[in-house]
């Protein structure tokens, strides 16, 4: 009787060991989910100053799921002062002036309405008292694949910044250019 009792309790015993170590190795599996996710979309721009002009930084962009987050790190801006910061529909910014770039990207039938701000138009930058500009643009309309994407055009920093009002949604001088690459 004491075999029989002694056998049970080893298989169960061993039933339990085999249980716990499958929970284990779940959990350890489990914590694994992040190393299987998709990668994160990203992309970053370092952008020159054109000719003149002393602006430089970077520009790092995020897909997210409302948008892509544009990222900015600009030195060398007059201080105190406003920019508009925007994509353009080609990756060239070898013109001494940045013309290269070509005109503010757009996607989609907006470019074609007037008083409507392109998804290329990011918005208005600040320099603060020492020239530099730090921050971010969450843009709802962009994204680094598909039709919408920037992945090969190029981010401007424009001396004045951009009124949507006006249906060539252009802005100042450009002050510095970079090419969007992943």
């Amino acid at each position: 009787m004491s075999q029989r009792t002694g056998g049970r309790c080893a298989r169960i015993m061993s039933v339990l060991a085999c249980v716990s170590l499958l929970g284990l190795t779940g959990a350890g599996l489990g914590g694994c989910t992040a190393f299987f996710a998709p990668p994160e979309k990203r992309a970053n721009a370092q952008l020159l100053p054109t000719v003149g002009n002393t602006a430089h930084g970077t520009v790092a962009l995020v897909e997210r799921d409302d948008g892509v987050q544009v990222t900015y790190n600009l030195v060398g801006l007059p201080p105190n002062s406003d920019h508009a910061l925007q994509v353009h529909e080609r990756g060239d910014c070898n013109a001494a002036d940045g013309s290269s770039a070509g005109a503010v990207f757009a996607p989609a039938a907006s470019r074609l309405r007037s008083g409507v701000r392109v998804e290329g138009d990011l918005g208005n930058i600040h320099a603060d008292a020492t020239g530099v500009a730090t921050g971010f643009i969450v843009a709802p309309d962009l994204s680094l694949d598909g039709v919408r994407s920037v992945i090969g055009r190029s981010v401007l920093i424009h001396r004045e910044p951009s009124d949507p009002a006006f249906p060539d949604h252009s802005a100042g001088a450009a002050l510095s250019c970079g090419t969007i690459r992943q």
